[in-house]
């Protein structure tokens, strides 16, 4: 017999939380995209700076996209 996992319903405060953190990486993302668009522009003054930024950035944006997959999963759920 197969079982299927039973999910446990989300909690409002979990989901405001979740948002909250969203919210937080978002500005913080926002303003890694700034940092790298000025970066660009000023190439190739300080290219060495490119890839460490641009790999932070990318973080950010990964952890994101995380973040948001999450609360749509527990938006469901609730």
């Amino acid at each position: 017999m197969i079982q299927t996992a039973k999910t446990e319903p989300v909690s409002q405060h979990a989901i405001e939380d979740l948002k909250l953190q969203i919210k937080r990486l978002n500005s913080k993302a926002g303003q890694l995209k700034m940092d790298l668009h000025d970066l660009a522009e000023g190439l190739p003054q300080d290219y060495q700076k490119l890839t460490a930024l641009a790999a932070q950035t990318y973080e950010v944006y990964r952890q994101l996209d995380e973040l948001k997959r999450q609360l749509k999963k527990w938006e469901k759920q609730s």
